[in-house]
């Protein structure tokens, strides 16, 4: 069983940052790859980024490339994802979600097996 905890998310101002992070606990934790998705009300829950979790090989949405970065610390089983220049339209709620050994295609939410409770964050312009 894997158990997966965001914390960082808040209300800022377009222009700030912010840095999610996302703890995962487990007796044997692993994973092929960790992903952050968002969800804005009335809207479906779409790919933000992820990151392979041997390799760290890194894939973002077009629409954060070059402003949200995603990263991992291994040891302590832990992906974050720093947020520069946020705009009013990333305000959602981020999720963590882990995807086992063996995954290909790392954009798919079908493909993640456990979820964290998600993570408000509130861009105001």
């Amino acid at each position: 069983q894997v158990q997966l905890v965001e914390s960082g998310g808040g209300l800022v101002q377009a222009g700030d940052s912010l840095r999610l992070s996302c703890a995962a606990s487990g007796r044997t934790f692993s994973a092929g790859a960790m992903g952050w998705f968002r969800q804005a009300p009335g809207k479906e829950r779409e790919f933000v980024a992820a990151i392979r979790w041997n390799s760290g090989i890194t894939y973002y949405t077009d629409s954060v490339k070059g402003r949200f970065t995603i990263s991992r610390d291994n040891y302590k089983n832990t992906v974050f994802m720093q947020m520069n220049s946020l705009k009013p339209e990333d305000t959602a709620v981020y999720y963590c979600a882990r995807a086992p050994p063996g995954i290909v295609t790392v954009t798919l939410g079908i493909k993640y097996d456990y979820w964290g409770q998600g993570t408000q964050v509130t861009v105001s312009s």
